[in-house]
């Protein structure tokens, strides 16, 4: 083991907002022994200082589900790969036929946009820049990622049963999407596509971090439980996926970790660290007095 990449929401983040001081705990010691610590998220940038803050994490992290690299030292982006608004424009088109009262929001690089019926779901979502799809892509931004919901137009009104579930959803963006974007979700329950570049996901940007430090995927133990995270799973040469997980995580998944709630990747990564460096949790547990909000993560 010489690298963990490591999901945070549902993986090592709880339902409550928090990360356990056992996890922070474990992931400080993968770094004391010198094992590099990749936190790979679907979270833009400015959903991470939280997380920084919990963990005292201050080294990279991989973003928007792979397109972004970003430094958690300072915030900075390190590498960032989006969609062009032709592509974005692209999108949309092949999804509205697909999933009836299809609204778009973007991430990119200097800020949230949604359009008028995409129902903002948080704060930074309500105090967005609102308007067409076109218009919001007249100042051709980097688009991270394209967040598409089915949701209700006076138009063109939406019975319950033309609301897809997100898996159901997903299926469709794949295959109408094919060869164009790449949609993934990170919530079966959330009906929200999340949608990158095509060629990028969380492996992609992985393997491009591993290659510059010398570490083969043979040596990188990632955790995850999403669809998201399926790529990373398969990449690393140690895939866990969360009990309880998405199917598809686990499918993907080598192994199996115990459950988010209780601490899960941090009882995997003691086991390992024990065969590694003959770590003990009250080694570092001591130094870190009790849980931390990360904060809950709202894509939309």
């Amino acid at each position: 083991m010489r690298m963990v990449a490591c999901d945070l929401d549902g993986t090592i983040v709880r339902a409550d907002g928090t990360i356990s001081a056992r996890t922070v705990a474990a992931l400080a010691a993968c770094e004391q022994v010198g094992v590099r610590v990749v936190f790979v998220t679907g979270r833009p940038p400015r959903w991470m200082p939280p997380v920084a803050e919990a963990t005292g994490h201050r080294g990279l992290a991989v973003c928007g589900n792979g397109a972004l690299v970003v430094d958690l030292a300072d915030g900075g982006v390190v590498r960032a790969t989006g969609l062009e608004p032709e592509a974005v424009l692209e999108v949309a088109a092949r999804l509205r036929p697909v999933l009836p009262g299809a609204a778009f929001a973007l991430e990119t690089l200097t800020g949230y946009r949604r359009e008028p019926e995409f129902a903002p779901h948080h704060v930074a979502a309500r105090e967005a820049l609102a308007g067409e799809l076109p218009d919001l892509l007249a100042d051709r931004p980097l688009v991270i990622k394209v967040l598409c919901r089915q949701e209700e137009r006076p138009s063109a009104a939406l019975g319950p049963g033309d609301r897809l579930p997100a898996d159901d959803m997903l299926r469709l963006a794949r295959q109408v999407l094919d060869g164009v974007a790449e949609p993934v979700h990170s919530n079966p329950l959330g009906g929200l596509l999340e949608i990158s570049a095509h060629g990028v996901s969380k492996s992609s940007a992985l393997a491009r971090l591993a290659e510059e430090w010398g570490v083969p995927a043979a040596d990188v133990v990632a955790f995850g439980d999403m669809p998201n995270d399926v790529p990373m799973l398969r990449w690393a040469g140690r895939g866990y996926a969360m009990s309880g997980g998405h199917p598809e995580a686990v499918r993907a998944a080598g192994a199996v970790a115990p459950p988010c709630e209780e601490d899960g990747v941090a009882q995997v990564l003691e086991a390992l660290l024990a065969e590694k460096a003959g770590y003990r949790p009250a080694d570092v547990a001591a130094e870190i007095p009790e849980d931390r909000p990360a904060g809950r993560y709202h894509p939309g």
